[in-house]
Formats: C-alpha cells, structure tokens, sequence
C-alpha cells in the first residue's frame, strides 16, 4: 500500500504518551524534526523531554488526567492532530494460571484501558481536523495468528486488545476522516525490551512516525512494521 504522507506537519499538534525516554522519546523528536508542535504525556512534568516538546501531565491509570491532558493540549494549541499511544508495561507470568491479578490490572490498566480513554478524549478534536490520526504502538506478541499463551499473558493479551482498538476506531470513525493504525516497533532496547534486543529505539520510532504523517484518505485500521502491513 502506497498512503500519502504530509510534506510536513507544521502547523499540526501531536500528543505521545511516555513521551520522555524509550521509543516514545525517539518519536516525539521524530515529530517534532517534522515540524509538528509536540506535547510529550509523562506522569511528572519535570521529566526530561526533547527539546522542543512541551511536558503535559499524563496518568494512563488515571482517567481524570486523560482528559485534562487532552484540554490542556488544545487550550494551548487551539487543536490536536496526531495522537500517538506509546506508553505501555510489560509483565511476567509463564501462562494464564501463573497471572497475578494485581499485575493483570496494572497491564492492562496502562496499555489497553489508558489507550481506550485518552483516544475517547482525543477523538472530538482529531475528528475535527482534517485526517486526524491515532497511531497506537502494539507488538508481534499481539498477532492472533501466532500461539499467544507464553510468557507475559497479559501484555500479550493487551497489545491484541490493542489491535482490535485500531480496528474498533477505523470501522466507527474511518468514514468520519479519522485514520488509526497500529504499529509493532519489533524488539527494542528499552526499558520494557531490555539491553539484549537487537533494535535501538530510533529504529523502533521509525514506522509510528511515518504513520503520523499520514494524509487524509491513507490506509486506515492496518497493522504495520517496517512499513509494511502485517496480518493479525
């Protein structure tokens, strides 16, 4: 597939949660070299973000935060663009039976609950643009089509939910204008993928950053790596 991208996204506003480290990070500098006015979501707003991004307080634990975020970008900015659903947990556990139910919420709390929410709140200013975009970071753990009870159930379990997310939001809201993709970043050197993995975080902001600049009538509710779709 061949979508359209923008030229530049000055004059667009972007919103990346765990925007201050990790491939978060990688992208709120990709966007931001690509002329969008960024606003980095972080628990602390004294947090290290690139320079050029704006801190927003961001809790994805915390629906009232979500919200506020959201406000807080489009006072300041007067609109929102691109929202970039970055942050997110790992987990542990070898299967179902080994799940701590604690730690079960908390995954899911952080990458699919968090996600949902602050899309809900995005969604009336990104459908009041003109191709507005969500771009939700999932994993190749998430593919139905691969065994998905190993290690990290819930993590598996939440970046699947994930996809059907992208999917929800292209079938509701696809006709409306709104593109949604998502994108497995593969096995990144993070704090999350850990130092052994073979990919740096540039390389995994490579593809979310590409989608974001997705123009009005590209590929919609698609699941990407490299660039490239992959089934689901």
């Amino acid at each position: 597939m061949d979508p359209t991208l923008h030229d530049s996204l000055d004059g667009q506003v972007a919103l990346v949660t765990g925007g201050n480290r990790g491939i978060g990070r990688e992208i709120v500098g990709g966007l931001l070299d690509e002329g969008a006015t960024v606003f980095a979501g972080v628990r602390d707003t004294e947090a290290d973000v690139p320079e050029g991004a704006t801190p927003v307080e961001l809790d994805l634990t915390a629906e009232a935060t979500l919200t506020a975020a959201v406000e807080d970008v489009t006072a300041t900015a007067g609109r929102l663009d691109v929202l970039v659903n970055n942050a997110g947990v790992g987990g542990t556990g070898s299967g179902v039976s080994d799940l701590d139910t604690d730690a079960f919420d908390e995954v899911l709390d952080v990458n699919l609950r968090g996600a949902t929410l602050l899309a809900r709140a995005a969604l009336p200013h990104l459908l009041d643009t003109d191709g507005g975009r969500i771009v939700n970071l999932s994993s190749g753990v998430g593919v139905l089509s691969d065994p998905i009870e190993d290690e990290m159930p819930a993590y598996r379990i939440s970046k699947a939910g994930l996809n059907a997310l992208t999917v929800s939001l292209d079938q509701t809201y696809g006709a409306d204008g709104l593109i949604a993709n998502s994108a497995d970043p593969g096995w990144v050197a993070t704090e999350l993928g850990g130092p052994e993995a073979p990919r740096d975080p540039a390389t995994g902001a490579e593809t979310p950053v590409w989608l974001a600049r997705f123009a009005p009538g590209s590929p919609s509710g698609l699941f990407w790596k490299d660039r490239e779709v992959i089934e689901y």
